[in-house]
């Protein structure tokens, strides 16, 4: 695989094993003007300026996130700290949330704040960020006018945009009806974040009242089938309306098999899981209190283990980070209810996966490329990443599958001073990672200054390849 470019190019990576959606090989790859522009035997590969060693190495696309949460009221990052622990984390890529009506305001619901402010403050406030980065458009209002405004954030391209069922911010069937009937006109794509908000509610308060406030009983508050009942409702929209769904977070079978019914009659359907549903059952909650609060809630041994199973089947086509950064200290509260929700896990989320996935469950690499690499940026838009395709951008991580490291918040780039991984050893780990071309972190450290990240304008994705 190869494009023409006269004289030395600026970098080759050499003598690696490189992973790509179908297969492995040892190869090299060449590096011009940020662009993949060769593929191949050393060899027949064209002169360079610099050459990286990468013997003994795995060499694969930068991992692409679509599930990030920074700079908002969900976490305590900003752009700098988060692409920093993406970058060290091989994530060379990612999709933040910006919400309607939220402008650093501290309120969801300002009035004054529409959909494109929300995605102009995300954009502007990102000039530090260390890899690239684009959005998604967030509706957490009910105002007719927000549906006129999606499509010139498409126009500004943003292509996907998320909603909820639950929470104060959550929206009613009625208007997730109407917002998936406009993305299908654009051929747009909807995330929701499903679960049913009065089962949730009701439950919550039943525990409360019984003073149930140990972090154990949090899973109960958040049962699985409302995770499917609400998947269900909006799934089934999407089909009605034509429109493209991609399921967040999915975790349980119930859920899981909600999407593979949709999946099977050839709708337009995807969806995610997070590393942490295929790591980790709800013994979690005894051992670690609070720090995994997340919604929905990590589920049973049982559900852990469907994850994998939907994986396997092509369920699933993306395992996702849900990073959310906060500090130890909002989490340690009396009662689970007073705690933040959310976990950091961007800087760690490749390494756990891959040392679970391939080492544990025996999953292939071009499976791990696929998961966390191409298939995000197929499903959203993003055509020039997630691959080693000569012509596109120069995203790539070298990888030593042979190393380990036991995880250790000291070392977190976020702001967030806790992981729900410490203490775990991995064996495999990111030894670099490049940007269109350029170094951003070489063996644990940041190399590449704030700034050098850029937003990228998202296609509207084909869902047909």
């Amino acid at each position: 695989m190869t494009t023409q470019t006269p004289g030395p190019v600026d970098k080759v990576i050499r003598g690696g094993t490189v992973v790509t959606t179908e297969e492995t090989f040892q190869g090299s790859i060449a590096i011009d003007d940020e662009k993949i522009v060769a593929v191949g035997s050393e060899s027949a590969l064209p002169p360079a300026n610099e050459t990286i060693d990468a013997t003994n190495k795995i060499v694969l696309p930068g991992v692409v996130d679509p599930h990030v949460h920074t700079c908002d009221s969900s976490s305590i990052d900003t752009y700098e700290t988060v692409t920093k622990a993406a970058a060290l984390g091989g994530v060379t890529t990612f999709i933040n949330f910006a919400w309607e009506g939220w402008e650093g305001n501290g309120s969801y619901h300002s009035p004054d704040t529409s959909l494109l402010d929300g995605i102009e403050y995300c954009i502007e406030a990102s000039d530090e960020a260390v890899v690239d980065y684009s959005v998604h458009g967030t509706l957490a209002t009910e105002r007719m006018e927000t549906l006129e405004l999606i499509e010139s954030a498409v126009d500004m391209g943003v292509t996907s945009f998320k909603m909820f069922t639950a929470y104060e911010f959550g929206l009613s069937n009625g208007y997730i009806e109407q917002v998936l009937e406009e993305l299908a006109t654009l051929d747009a794509v909807g995330l929701v974040h499903t679960e049913d908000n009065d089962v949730c509610n009701r439950r919550t308060e039943r525990l409360k009242n019984e003073e149930k406030g140990e972090s154990v009983y949090y899973p109960m508050s958040r049962p699985d089938y409302a995770e499917a009942m609400a998947a269900e409702d909006v799934v089934r929209m999407a089909k009605e309306a034509g429109a493209k769904y991609y399921g967040v977070h999915t975790t349980s079978r119930k859920s899981a098999e909600v999407i593979d019914a949709f999946r099977a009659d050839g709708s337009q359907v995807r969806a995610e899981t997070c590393t942490h549903y295929t790591v980790y059952d709800d013994s979690i909650y005894d051992r670690l209190g609070n720090l995994p609060m997340i919604a929905p809630p990590i589920r049973n041994k049982e559900d852990r283990e469907a994850m994998f199973d939907y994986i396997r089947n092509g369920t699933f086509d993306v395992v996702s980070t849900d990073h959310c950064a906060y500090t130890a200290e909002s989490k340690q509260t009396e009662n689970w209810w007073e705690s933040s929700f959310g976990v950091n896990s961007i800087q760690t989320s490749f390494e756990v996966f891959h040392d679970v996935a391939i080492n544990e469950q025996g999953l292939s690499y071009p499976t791990l490329v696929r998961l966390m690499c191409a298939n995000p940026a197929q499903t959203f838009g993003l055509s020039e990443k997630g691959t080693l395709q000569p012509g596109t951008d120069a995203d790539i991580v070298v990888f030593d599958p042979n190393a380990t490291r036991v995880i250790d918040p000291v070392n977190n780039a976020s702001k967030a001073d806790f992981s729900i991984y410490e203490g775990r050893e991995v064996t495999g780990c990111i030894e670099k990672t490049l940007v269109r071309g350029e170094l951003v972190a070489d063996n644990g450290e940041i190399v590449a200054g704030p700034g050098f990240g850029t937003f990228v304008e998202r296609d509207r994705p084909d869902w047909h390849n």
